[in-house]
């Protein structure tokens, strides 16, 4: 089934009929009564288009590559001035030393603790897997206080203390302690570095900012080996003398950083978007505090895993630490095992080969600023032949059959690792919204280090055995081109995610405004619902609606998308496009369980309950809701056994041995234990003789009368539309028809599958 986004329908006009809704108001004056605050909210739409542009301005993308205002100039309007960046640059200076160290003293660590140099490559995989472990937890505990500025403190001393310590170990145990404990301080890098520059500088200088703050680390991997070249070759330090040096120069670093303040969340981007709206409606300039249905740790990754370009730039980040991540490890090998080199001369030429990345960067932050100016899909294209370059320059390194074609050829490897780190930061985190943005960069991290550098390392041991530590090296071309090529898929994609980003903001922002002005907004929203199972999509731009107190019927044949539907409502299945709005609370992406909270219940065709438990475990099970308040659960069980008197004959029985008829009803019956808002009802009659069928009509009725809304999906036309006034029909995914029962019943076109296909079963 293809997955482009059908047409919007056109809602058919409808006159009023003399038929009575549940409400007490005529069905026609409640059904226009609903459309009415469907259009207040498609008027959002129209706001989107017209404020799309103007906010892709505000967010630093003017459609042309004209000149952004000069660094000093942008970084002197924030008021905060130069410190924040020279601060974080100077921590991400000193972070590596210990790693730079294990690498350029390995050889060395290896022959005085005994250990090879797999053994060694496997404590530094390790070490990534604390990075890995430790971004996401800091991710999740900025997403609710923001303090990304006293935790890089915090972990900036860490890390100095985890270098100093290493000089003192005695044994692999305690350098595998050191290097994990290293690594758990080095996830606040992944995690927080980069979303605090973001959130601290306005749009127009993030791609330099965030290539002066790659520099640093670039400095940092040019004056760590040159640092233990001079500590080693020198002064005569042993490896333990070099770590107890660096350690105190990173703690000496540490307090550079002491005066680091947190700016808030999207103070130069998201707040500046929200601001249009609130010009363009002319109300209240207040800002608007968070909603309470804000997404929480895992939901907010499961929302970013669904955004294509995040996808996608994840993949090439873990393609990227396949290059990355063992090169570091495998490199001096190679130096020394292929040219003899001792741990002065390796310094000598790590310091020259990353020399490189620092012109390349002052070049990389005009050029790249203009690219993301004028699309950030050229900037992605363009960072795609980084990794082209990469995988070219690695071979000629390793082939190179004089030294200096060597330090040429690694000058231009880590000169397009360098150019790598901002060119990616600024697509993530520019598509996601800023309280993501710790959780987009440590999957980065996660990806980088833990995926890419986890499966770089296992890829090149089994070489190194094989073909060599040479071979080892060239072979991490492959990853690279694999990389080149996931970066070019990602240029197809970043365009619509960043007006997706866009069109989030602006339909919260202006639903808030409606809210304000008191519009009636309708309680269940759903606009422009795309929803598959893996590759195969199955609802096409479907909007739906459910006002309060509504009886609606969701109509169509097998295979129609209805169950999706609700699926999706209910947060079984998330879209791949639209959004849920529940009071005008945006709920697409909360977890099912906090979507029951909020009022949101299910009784699934023939799944309605639990068939060992007993019927009144069944009835138990709902009461989840309550917490401990047992007596508002035995209250729920009560009215559910006096509606319906032969569940309490067999309240002792397990539910697997009710008929269909039973079972339905158990199921109906967490609607009098949970109280919800909304109550999606699936195939109610599927299966049952007409006299059952009546009875749970009766209650379904009973239910709606009580104030729960009621969706009824159902194939039999008879039975929904002597219930409801409102129907929507679905076919092949989109929605056919959305108006008064009774003028379906006036669309033979629409019908005649229906009546087809149950007179097809009757004959079989």
């Amino acid at each position: 089934m293809s997955t482009t986004p059908r047409p919007r329908r056109a809602r058919p006009l409808t006159a009023k009929p003399s038929a009575v809704a549940g409400n007490g108001a005529p069905a026609g004056d409640h059904v226009e009564a609903v459309h009415r605050a469907e259009a207040a909210v498609e008027e959002i739409e129209h706001s989107q288009e017209a404020l799309r542009e103007r906010a892709r301005t505000a967010l630093g993308i003017t459609g042309s590559a004209d000149q952004a205002p000069p660094l000093r100039e942008g970084i002197r309007r924030t008021g905060v001035g130069w410190y924040p960046l020279m601060a974080l640059s100077v921590l991400v200076v000193v972070d590596e030393f210990q790693s730079y160290a294990i690498s350029i003293m390995g050889p060395e660590i290896s022959r005085t603790l005994g250990i090879s140099k797999s053994t060694l490559a496997f404590l530094v995989l390790l070490k990534t897997l604390s990075i890995m472990l430790a971004s996401l937890p800091i991710a999740a505990y900025v997403q609710h206080k923001p303090r990304r500025a006293a935790i890089s403190i915090v972990a900036a001393f860490g890390w100095g203390l985890m270098t100093l310590f290493t000089g003192l170990v005695k044994n692999v145990w305690g350098l595998l302690a050191m290097l994990v404990a290293d690594g758990a301080t080095t996830g606040t890098v992944h995690a927080v570095h980069r979303p605090l520059l973001v959130d601290t500088y306005p749009p127009e200088v993030r791609v330099r900012g965030l290539s002066f703050y790659r520099a640093g680390g670039a400095v940092g991997t040019v004056i760590a080996p040159l640092y233990v070249g001079l500590l080693s070759a020198v002064f005569g330090f042993t490896w333990r003398g070099v770590f107890l040096v660096m350690g105190l120069t990173c703690l000496v670093a540490a307090l550079v950083a002491v005066r680091l303040r947190d700016p808030g969340l999207g103070r130069w981007d998201t707040e500046r978007v929200r601001e249009l709206v609130r010009d363009e409606e002319g109300g209240d300039k207040e800002a608007v505090s968070e909603d309470d249905a804000r997404l929480r740790f895992f939901e907010i990754v499961r929302r970013l895993m669904l955004i294509p370009t995040i996808r996608r730039v994840l993949a090439a980040w873990a393609a990227l630490g396949m290059l990355i991540f063992p090169l570091y490890t495998f490199l001096f090998f190679f130096l020394d095992e292929e040219w003899n080199l001792g741990p002065g001369a390796r310094s000598l030429f790590f310091a020259a080969a990353w020399a490189f990345s620092l012109p390349a960067l002052a070049w990389f932050g005009r050029r790249g600023e203009a690219l993301f100016r004028e699309d950030p899909a050229k900037l992605v294209r363009f960072t795609s032949w980084f990794l082209v370059v990469f995988a070219v320059a690695v071979a000629v390194g390793v082939a190179s059959p004089v030294l200096v074609g060597t330090v040429l050829g690694f000058g231009v490897v880590f000169a397009m690792a360098a150019l790598l780190l901002p060119a990616l930061s600024i697509v993530m985190l520019s598509i996601v919204p800023p309280l993501m943005r710790p959780h987009a960069s440590a999957l980065g991290g996660i990806f980088l280090a833990g995926v890419g550098g986890i499966g770089g390392l296992l890829l090149l041991n089994g070489i190194d055995r094989r073909f060599g530590v040479g071979g080892a090296v060239v072979s991490l071309a492959v990853p690279g081109v694999l990389a080149a090529l996931l970066m070019r898929r990602a240029a197809a994609t970043v365009n619509a995610d960043l007006d997706r980003m866009i069109d989030e903001i602006v339909e919260a922002e202006e639903i808030r405004a409606l809210t304000r002005r008191g519009v009636h907004l309708p309680m269940l929203t759903c606009r422009h619902i795309d929803f598959s199972y893996g590759h195969l999509q199955v609802l096409f731009d479907v909007d739906f609606t459910v006002d309060d107190g509504e009886m609606v019927a969701l109509l169509g044949t097998n295979g129609a998308g209805k169950s999706s539907l609700l699926r999706v409502i209910s947060g079984l299945g998330l879209p791949s496009r639209g959004s849920i709005h529940l009071r005008g609370t945006d709920i697409t992406y909360l977890d099912a369980e906090r979507r029951v909270q909020l009022g949101i219940t299910q009784v699934p065709g023939g799944r309605a309950v639990f068939g060992p438990l007993s019927v009144v475990d069944n009835l138990l099970t709902f009461g989840h809701t309550h917490g401990r308040d047992r007596k508002a659960v035995e209250r729920g069980i009560e009215a559910a056994f006096d509606a319906f008197p032969r569940l309490a004959e067999r309240r002792n029985q397990p539910a697997s041995t009710l008929s269909g008829g039973e079972q339905q009803m158990l199921g109906l019956s967490k609607a009098f234990i949970m109280s919800p808002r909304i109550l999606l009802i699936d195939e109610l009659s599927l299966g049952l003789a007409p006299k059952v069928v009546g009875e749970l009509l009766d209650m379904v009725q009973r239910i709606n009368a009580a104030g729960t809304a009621i969706v009824l999906v159902e194939q039999s036309v008879n039975i929904a539309l002597s219930l409801v006034d409102h129907a929507y029909f679905m076919e092949k995914g989109e929605i056919r028809f959305d108006g008064r029962a009774s003028e379906l019943l006036a669309r033979p076109d629409l019908l005649r599958s229906v009546f087809l296909e149950g007179a097809t079963k009757g004959l079989a």
